[in-house]
């Protein structure tokens, strides 16, 4: 049994709301797209303990690095949207077999079945 094209379609563009509505956060709290060492040096010019950097530091890492896992997730989104017009939608990139409904409603993203998926 498929998904339906238009209702992947919902699913699709609402995960794809959800997580630019996340990026925004993120934004909003002035986690942003800079290179890691342009926030370092930022924390460089203030006066602050070893202890009191490093902590800062790494949560600095950990927000980019989650801006950089939506940002991948929307790549991912975008993906299955060229992958629904061309007729392609729901079908595993590594064996070729139909992606269960089910996995597609959880992640409607999701490029390989649950099997392939866990050999990635």
């Amino acid at each position: 049994m498929t998904i339906d094209a238009d209702h992947a379609k919902e699913l699709i563009e609402s995960e794809r709301a959800r997580i630019e509505a996340l990026v925004r956060e993120r934004e909003a709290e002035g986690i942003s797209r800079e290179t890691e060492g342009e926030q370092l040096s930022e924390l460089a010019s203030h006066d602050q303990h070893q202890a009191d950097l490093g902590t800062e530091t790494f949560e600095r890492e950990k927000d980019f690095s989650l801006l950089e896992q939506l940002e991948a997730e929307l790549d991912e989104l975008d993906r299955a949207l060229r992958k629904l017009d061309e007729g392609t939608y729901g079908i595993c990139e590594a064996c070729g077999e139909e992606i269960p409904p089910e996995r597609l409603e959880a992640l409607p993203g999701a490029r390989f079945c649950v099997k392939d998926q866990a050999r990635r």
